[in-house]
């Protein structure tokens, strides 16, 4: 896949489509494979933390979450095809998983949410197999604190259950900094760090309507719900203005 250079994060230019067929490719392979899926303010904290920034490339699959990426590779005249969110990757997951019936570990969120996740999958996919679930409050990498006992056995846990596919759902950068110092040595097929979508499977949090989310205005329908978000939204027009000023925001 053609990759667009956007202050240093090396993001595929693909589709939604083009990503399922990587997803097969990587689900009938035998070695994990890593998805991040970056949004303005990730790529922002990228910007600004070179050992971020060198982290999310080593990732297999980078995709353009945000739509102010699309928005800043347009003004750049060097466009991505589309917005292939880290939510839509994870039902495509589901998706194959059931067609498949390859089997899924959920690791993350307060405690339940994991829980009520996998039982929402067995409903809807009844061909998954739920290999095993934890929640995502532990002593870990993560926080930055290795060999930690609990922490250890949930990695024991994931291999003994040989998922094909695990989610990690601690939020931005935790679970992108888990996966990375854990990859090694877990056992599995794919790896995503998708932030709230267990929440969403569990009926903890809703996703913006469709139709906020075909006009790209899934940032404001969040921040319509949860006011608090304001200062997490200003990423987006601060990324905007940065990609304007910089003449090499977008290689």
């Amino acid at each position: 896949m053609e990759k667009i250079r956007i202050f240093g994060v090396e993001i595929q230019n693909t589709t939604l489509e083009d990503v399922v067929l990587k997803l097969r490719e990587y689900l009938e392979g035998d070695s994990l494979r890593v998805i991040f899926t970056p949004n303005t303010e990730i790529v922002m904290a990228a910007k600004e933390d070179e050992n971020l920034k060198a982290l999310i490339n080593k990732g297999d699959l980078i995709i353009p979450d945000g739509i102010g990426l699309i928005y800043g590779s347009r003004l750049k005249n060097k466009p991505l095809k589309e917005r292939v969110t880290g939510f839509d990757t994870s039902m495509k997951l589901l998706d194959i998983a059931n067609e498949k019936s390859y089997s899924i570990y959920l690791l993350g969120g307060k405690d339940g949410i994991a829980k009520g996740a996998g039982a929402k999958i067995k409903k809807d996919y009844p061909n998954i197999k739920i290999a095993g679930l934890h929640h995502g409050y532990f002593k870990g990498s993560h926080l930055g604190l290795k060999g930690e006992a609990e922490e250890e056995r949930i990695i024991e846990e994931i291999n003994e259950s040989k998922p094909d596919i695990i989610f990690v759902g601690f939020g931005f950068p935790k679970q992108e900094l888990w996966i990375d110092a854990n990859k090694d040595r877990i056992k599995g097929r794919v790896i995503i760090g998708n932030g709230g979508v267990m929440d969403i499977l569990a009926g903890n949090a809703k996703r913006a309507p469709e139709i906020f989310i075909k006009l790209g205005l899934e940032w404001l329908y969040r921040l319509i719900q949860n006011p608090s978000r304001i200062k997490r939204q200003m990423a987006l027009p601060k990324f905007l203005i940065n990609v304007i000023l910089d003449k090499k925001s977008i290689q």
